[in-house]
């Protein structure tokens, strides 16, 4: 049976098991089955089509250096999409190249045994699929490589625009205190300036060490010790009182909130929290963080009454580098856009072997909720 008249009849078949590794890779990614299939059948009609095509060996040399004429131009290929989907969705380069690689394995081991002996023909069809192969593999890599330098100047510029905004204020704080005739108000009401601008600033740098970490591969590291989160909580509202002070924030707590935890973490966890409920919320309504604890574990909540965050921008909420749209940004209080705040916050909820989850509407309000068993247990755990 020719390999290109085998890939249009057992194409189910292949799909089937080109979804099933893909989704073993990351089984948390947000991934559409439809859309995974669009792709594939995509990357098999294109690897057919190249192997019934003949080709003369100039054209053959052009193509072993990148130089196939679907790569010079015109509409982006499926494997040139599906390059740029997986950068998306999180998937790194390595986990995109072993799904061509299962691709090519499972295409050959499920069409040989339809084969006789083995003939000069086949030969070649298994030459040209390997060339079609390696061809759909460069254009993933390409526009996945792409988006990522995009993704990362875009990250840099943010970083630097964001940072700006903190340091300026401190410049300005600077030459106020240079002055003889300030009065004790005044440096009081400059030294909460500075206080603001440095907790933004730390906020923005433990977000991108905490990114920077789970991109290296190494996770959210966790040193659990026995504390009570309600302290923690009280601690991360202090730093987001002092960041938004024209917020406010009500602590209610119920049962018993002590475990095994990472208090610096579990404490970003919160005040990242806090922030973007602060920055997105009401200024007539308080954020309100409570807490529950049982014998289980302890559930949190942190809820504030702003405009409701757009469906479409829910499903993305916890990505990294992701921001709300621009219509739900109420004035100039402080923020920063970074987009990493609830990213970090996901990674070190699930780094305590818990989970964080946002609903949204007119209603209700915004609400987080986040579940974390009595005692953190991770992969990512320090001894």
């Amino acid at each position: 049976m020719k390999l290109d008249f085998f890939l249009s009849t057992h194409k189910e078949q292949i799909l089937v098991e080109w979804e099933a590794f893909s989704l073993a890779l990351v089984p948390a990614a947000t991934l559409s089955n439809l859309a995974l299939r669009d792709h594939a059948k995509g990357i098999l009609q294109a690897i057919a089509l190249d192997i019934e095509t003949s080709q003369n060996p100039e054209e053959q040399y052009q193509k072993s250096r990148g130089n196939a004429p679907h790569l010079l131009g015109g509409l982006p290929s499926a494997a040139s999409s599906h390059g740029s989907h997986r950068q998306a969705n999180d998937f790194s380069l390595l986990q995109l190249c072993a799904e061509f690689r299962a691709l090519r394995a499972t295409v050959l081991r499920l069409w040989l045994p339809h084969l006789g002996a083995m003939t000069q023909d086949i030969s070649n069809q298994m030459v040209r699929f390997n060339e079609a192969i390696d061809q759909a593999l460069a254009e993933a890599v390409v526009t996945y490589s792409s988006k990522s330098d995009q993704t990362r100047e875009l990250f840099l510029a943010i970083l630097g625009h964001d940072l700006r905004m903190p340091l300026f204020s401190m410049r300005l704080a600077g030459e106020t205190l240079k002055r003889s005739t300030l009065s004790a108000a005044d440096i009081a009401e400059t030294g909460d300036r500075i206080r603001r601008s440095t907790r933004l600033m730390s906020s923005m740098v433990a977000d991108l060490l905490g990114y920077t970490r789970t991109q290296l591969g190494s996770g959210m590291p966790i040193v659990p010790a026995m504390m009570d989160v309600r302290a923690v909580c009280e601690s991360a509202i202090e730093d987001a009182s002092a960041a938004h002070p024209d917020s406010r924030f009500e602590l209610q707590v119920r049962g018993d909130t002590t475990g095994a935890y990472d208090g610096v973490r579990i404490h970003q966890l919160f005040a990242n929290l806090l922030f973007n409920a602060a920055q997105y919320g009401a200024r007539d309504k308080p954020v309100v963080l409570g807490i529950h604890g049982d014998a289980q574990g302890v559930s949190v909540q942190v809820t504030n009454q702003g405009p409701p965050i757009p469906a479409a921008s829910l499903v993305a909420i916890f990505k990294p580098l992701v921001q709300l749209p621009e219509e739900l940004e109420q004035d100039e209080r402080p923020r920063t856009s970074l987009g990493l705040g609830l990213f970090v916050a996901r990674e070190i909820a699930e780094a305590h072997g818990g989970t964080i989850t946002v609903q949204s509407d007119a209603l209700n309000g915004t609400v987080f909720s986040i579940r974390i068993p009595k005692a953190a247990i991770s992969k990512h755990s320090v001894d």
